[in-house]
């Protein structure tokens, strides 16, 4: 049996008519550079995610560095953020001439470990303060901690930048900032001054090509992400900024626009695949001794059930045997991947910016060591789930 870590294929055939049907009013308007497909899908992203408004991006990353270019960081000004993640999260603030400063992550969630952060930003304040922005990711579909990072915003009056990425639709129970302790769900990318999505063909809401969100319940900040997309012209040819060609094309836009009803059906389907993998790591003796298994960590919140705690868009366990496992899986046809096996602080391309690799961050650096992401996709059968857990017992019986 062949077991892919992600097979898009099914999602394909299902849409074929209607894409095709979208592309092709898309290519008949000759309208090719934004349009009305984007704005629908900005409306409905907006609409979607609880934010005052949505811009369409041309990428997750380009959401990101259009974002902090919006913040008009200064050469030296620095960005909190976690260093296990992908790459885009640290290009994004050194493609702005800021440097990141990292804490290190949380051990049930792999997210920034608000702790740290606090630890970080103290010191920050010690002296000149440095630090301009806080910038979390919603690692594998699972928020961070936001009441914790959006309280250190407060206290220290910068903005929060959430890379939700990976994240579309996952909900947190956000303590109200007013201070009576009322429990609010918000989703991701409608908590911190913007939101950046990916629609790269592997999320959870994904195109044909690279394609991007930023949300917002700020509108000015959105009027000023809308310049910035469209190198920082406003008017056409009158340019306040120097921003960057940032544009969503309306071919992904009428692709993610039929795609975006069937989104709430795909979380759902991904959350019963991970509680059937629980059931067959326990029956199999692997849970929490050889295996750990990702924490919905915010499932024991009241009305957790009614809500999107976790989406799933990697399902990824650890191991101290993640390498010899994954070279096994590997020899039997199951797709599988290590998310990330370079923390960002020990990456080469960081050496100009600062000893880096001389920071120690040991959760982040052991979550590299030991992560490893199965298949979690929609379509998943039963059938393919029971063969990656039997193929994982018979590794470590071996």
């Amino acid at each position: 049996m062949k077991v892919p870590l992600l097979d898009l294929q099914p999602q394909t055939e299902f849409f074929r008519e209607q894409i095709i049907k979208e592309i092709t009013e898309v290519i008949d308007s000759t309208r090719y550079i934004l349009g009305p497909k984007v704005t629908k899908l900005e409306q409905d992203i907006a609409e979607y995610s609880g934010a005052a408004a949505a811009i369409g991006v041309s990428s997750g990353t380009d959401a990101l560095v259009a974002s902090l270019m919006a913040l008009e960081l200064q050469p030296g000004d620095q960005v909190l953020t976690t260093p296990y993640t992908f790459f885009a999260t640290m290009g994004s603030i050194i493609r702005v001439g800021a440097v990141p400063a990292f804490a290190d992550v949380d051990e049930r969630t792999l997210n920034l470990d608000p702790v740290k952060a606090a630890e970080i930003l103290e010191a920050d304040a010690a002296g000149e303060p440095k630090i301009k922005a806080i910038m979390p990711v919603h690692l594998f579909g699972q928020c961070a901690d936001m009441s914790a990072l959006m309280s250190l915003a407060r206290q220290y009056e910068i903005p929060v930048i959430e890379d939700a990425a990976q994240a579309i639709g996952a909900e947190y129970p956000l303590v109200d900032a007013d201070g009576d302790g009322e429990v609010v769900w918000k989703k991701a990318g409608s908590m911190g001054l913007a939101g950046c999505f990916s629609f790269f063909p592997s999320k959870n809401l994904g195109g044909v090509g690279d394609g991007g969100m930023i949300t917002t319940c700020d509108t000015d900040f959105a009027e000023t992400l809308r310049c910035y997309r469209n190198h920082g012209a406003k008017p056409k040819y009158y340019h306040s900024k120097i921003g960057g060609n940032f544009r969503l094309d309306p071919i992904q836009a009428a692709v993610l626009s039929v795609k975006l009803p069937r989104l709430e059906e795909w979380h759902q389907q991904r959350r019963e695949n991970s509680e059937l993998y629980r059931k067959l790591f326990a029956q199999a003796g692997l849970a929490g001794e050889q295996i750990s298994l990702p924490e919905a960590v915010y499932s024991d919140v009241p009305g957790a059930e009614e809500h999107n705690i976790h989406i799933y868009n990697q399902f990824v366990i650890r191991t101290t045997q993640r390498d010899g496992l994954r070279e096994y899986l590997q020899g039997k046809s199951i797709g599988c991947e290590v998310y990330y096996p370079v923390c960002l602080h020990q990456q080469k391309c960081m050496e100009p910016y600062g000893p880096y690799n001389t920071l120690s961050l040991p959760i982040a650096e052991r979550a590299s060591r030991e992560s490893l992401a199965l298949p979690i996709y929609p379509e998943l059968s039963d059938e393919q789930q029971e063969y990656v857990v039997e193929t994982i017992a018979e590794f470590f019986r071996s």
